[in-house]
């Protein structure tokens, strides 16, 4: 039985590892990853304990085999590790437990611990969130990294303090690209009339609307039907998004125009943290920065595999040039001039330097 259970975080007795001594943490790297998440059961199954456990629930929309769950599941295990069984996270993906709108709001209220969440979700909550998901505000992959992983990126996330949630990473999911049933998108002429999958955004539905498309904001879980029902003609995600949930088994067409690069957020909620003790927040801390480190790599090789896996299949891969859709989009930062706060936030993205990204990634 629990000791005490607040929501999100619970303590109870368990049993521990005999003879665990004083392991030190170890981080989890690419070629451990699938066996740190089998040696969770070890840490957590042999014999008596007289302590408890912190246990936090994190719950999120992705498929299993996703590179981000991937990551989140070493993260798990990192976290058993580095605790020797006293701190817990448990996963329920595929919106087990809700959408993701519906996930930040029950962190808000405790009644679950984590959730990895769209930034574009995000700008429900924090407005200055909906920077992230411009079109073309980041010039290329190494800038886009250079100010997640620098000052910009923390203070976005330290600003979600407010709402009642704590940011501690963003996780790379890479640039978004239309797909559709009836024919490719070579320029944005090509998008008039077409009813398109958004997510919940303000600034995603402008982004199609501008381009001449229909927004049409659909949850993630149920968009596959959409397809198929025609409720919608196509949809906008990354190569992996786009092959693990099937919609190329209906999109035919998938055109990489990489009209945005809106990362990944893995969100706590201050109920929770508020609760944890310095060196249970040492062990998140840490474990959230490698699982970051494993997420970017295991996405790289997603990213190809997922491509060439769809072309496979019989989709029609292009890459149109993406200038002429930038220039139909150009006015969507000019229409914030009036928001000092986040016309700010525009200026000094478009105007720092692309960089490298940093060797330890932006956290909390």
């Amino acid at each position: 039985m629990e000791n005490r259970a607040t929501g999100n975080v619970a303590r109870r007795p368990v049993v521990r590892e005999v003879g665990c001594g004083t392991a030190g943490a170890r981080a989890v790297t690419a070629s451990r990853a699938l066996a740190a998440v089998t040696s969770l059961a070890a840490v957590l199954g042999a014999c008596a304990d007289q302590g408890a456990v912190t246990v936090i629930k994190l719950g999120h929309g992705l498929d299993v085999t996703h590179p981000v769950h991937q990551a989140m599941e070493a993260m798990a295990a990192d976290v058993a590790e580095r605790s020797q069984g006293r701190m817990l996270i448990d996963l329920y993906p595929s919106e087990q437990l809700g959408t993701e709108r519906q996930l930040l709001e029950l962190l808000q209220i405790g009644s679950v611990g984590m959730t990895k969440v769209s930034a574009a979700v995000l700008e429900n909550f924090a407005p200055e969130f909906m920077v992230l998901s411009l079109p073309y505000i980041f010039r290329d992959e190494a800038h886009h990294f250079a100010v997640l992983d620098g000052p910009i990126g923390r203070e976005l996330l330290s600003g979600l303090e407010p709402y009642r949630l704590r940011g501690m990473t963003f996780y790379d999911a890479g640039s978004r690209s239309f797909y559709t049933k009836e024919g490719p998108i070579r320029a944005p002429d090509d998008l008039a009339g077409l009813k398109v999958r958004t997510q919940e955004s303000a600034t995603a539905m402008e982004l199609v609307r501008r381009l001449g498309g229909s927004p049409t904001p659909i949850a993630w879980g149920e968009l596959y039907s959409a397809l198929q029902q025609g409720i919608v003609d196509g949809a906008e995600n990354n190569p992996p998004s786009f092959h693990l949930s099937g919609h190329y088994e209906i999109a035919r067409y998938y055109s990489l125009n990489e009209h945005t690069r809106v990362p990944d957020v893995l969100v706590v909620s201050m109920d929770v943290w508020s609760r944890l003790s310095e060196v249970e927040r040492g062990w998140l801390t840490e474990a959230v920065s490698e699982s970051t480190h494993l997420q970017r790599m295991l996405w790289r090789e997603a990213v190809h595999e997922a491509l060439a896996a769809v072309e496979a299949a019989g989709v029609e891969v292009l890459r149109p040039d993406p200038a002429p859709f930038a220039e139909h989009v150009e006015g969507m930062f000019e229409a914030y001039r009036g928001d000092e706060i986040i016309y700010d936030l525009i200026r000094r993205i478009r105007s720092s330097a692309p960089g490298t990204p940093p060797t330890t990634p932006s956290g909390s």
